[in-house]
C-alpha cells in the first residue's frame, strides 16, 4: 500500500513537532518527522531498539552517549539500542527527517536525566 505525510497518522509531540506514522508495526517503524527552529528532542534510549535517523531537509544535530553529531541533507547516523541520545535543531529554520526503528520504539524509551 503507498503512504504519503498526506494520508499517514499525525501525531505532535516536544515543543510543537510533528510525527507521521509511515510504517508502524511491531518489528518496524518509520517515522517522518518536522522539528520547528531551535527545538529538541528529551535525552533518551530504547531498551530494545535499533533506530536510523535520515535528514530529508535542513540540518540536525544529535547528540549520542555524549557526543555530538551535525547531519546535513541526506545524511543518516544509527542509534544501537540502550544508547542515550537527543535530537536538536539548533537553526533558524526548520528541519524533517526518517527515523527507522527495529523493533517499533513505541513503549521502548527511557528518559535519561
Amino acid at each position: 500500500m503507498k503512504i504519503s505525510k498526506d494520508i499517514a497518522e499525525h501525531y505532535l509531540w516536544g515543543d510543537n513537532c510533528d510525527g507521521w506514522l509511515l510504517v508502524n508495526n511491531q518489528d518496524l517503524s518509520v517515522i517522518h518527522e518536522r522539528m520547528p527552529a531551535n527545538t529538541s528532542e528529551v535525552r533518551h534510549y530504547h531498551q530494545h531498539a535499533r533506530q536510523f535517523f535520515f535528514v530529508l531537509s535542513g540540518i540536525a544535530t544529535i547528540e549520542i552517549d555524549g557526543k555530538e553529531f551535525m547531519l546535513t541533507p541526506q545524511e543518516g547516523i544509527e542509534v544501537p539500542p540502550l544508547t542515550p541520545h537527543q535530537m536538536f535543531n539548533k537553526t533558524n529554520d526548520e528541519i524533517e527527517f526518517l527515523v527507522i526503528s527495529q523493533p517499533t520504539s513505541k513503549g521502548d524509551r527511557v528518559i535519561v536525566d
